[in-house]
């Protein structure tokens, strides 16, 4: 059952959604820089990354757009396709893109991934992602810095929520999709700081034979408590 609230115009739309990790992301038909389309047929057998910003033609976000145009062909090789969403227009989004293109200085004439229009905030509602303490020069709450991941099985694997006042790291989440996509096929968990090609800890659930066959190399590390827990092992291949 969908629940509305009731803006100041009059307007009905969509309150909020609550988003859990492991289901299904809500597909959307959507305008975007590169047309319409669905999310999930644009994400197809993909992974997904869909990333919100507050306005076009502000700073922060176009540091960030031309951060992940990029590093484009890192999030291509892990097969993960992007997507962008902005409160302004399609015909802003294609002024707004040159911006972005020339800030990073990029060899390119497009961006490589889609910006969706929302110039009446129903999806940054809907997926709640709204800063309160943050509002445009019309006193509107602006959009926050969200971060969707989805798998293939277009189930939500992670979701970060940033200020409107803060940048991402696109570092950061490039790891969080190593290890993401490591995980999802392999007994293991990343710890603290992991990078891809470090060591990693072997799941609690792994016992016995099974952890002797896939783990040959693991190592234990000795804790006062006695408890043979800290479970170390090179990545998996």
């Amino acid at each position: 059952l969908q629940h509305y609230f009731i803006q100041s115009n009059l307007r009905q739309v969509p309150s909020s959604i609550t988003m859990k990790l492991g289901e299904i992301f809500p597909d959307e038909s959507v305008q975007t820089s590169a047309g319409p389309l669905s999310l999930h047929s644009y994400f197809g057998d993909s992974w997904g990354i869909f990333f919100t910003h507050p306005a076009d033609f502000t700073p922060v976000c176009t540091t960030e757009l031309s951060m992940v145009q990029k590093m484009a062909p890192e999030f291509a090789k892990r097969n993960v396709k992007m997507i962008a969403l902005s409160c302004n227009s399609v015909s802003d989004h294609q002024v707004w893109s040159k911006d972005i293109i020339k800030h990073g200085d990029h060899s390119v004439t497009d961006l490589s991934y889609p910006i969706i229009e929302d110039p009446t905030r129903d999806l940054a509602v809907k997926y709640g992602m709204i800063d309160p303490d943050e509002k445009d020069a019309a006193g509107l709450p602006l959009t926050a810095r969200a971060v969707f991941i989805i798998g293939p099985d277009k189930k939500l694997k992670l979701s970060i929520l940033y200020p409107a006042t803060t940048g991402r790291n696109f570092d950061e989440i490039l790891r969080v999709i190593d290890s993401l996509q490591l995980t999802a096929y392999k007994k293991v968990a990343t710890p603290v700081n992991w990078q891809s090609g470090g060591e990693c800890m072997v799941l609690p659930s792994v016992k016995g034979d099974e952890c002797t066959k896939l783990f040959p190399n693991m190592r234990i590390e000795a804790v006062p408590s006695g408890k043979e827990y800290m479970r170390f092992t090179p990545q998996p291949q």
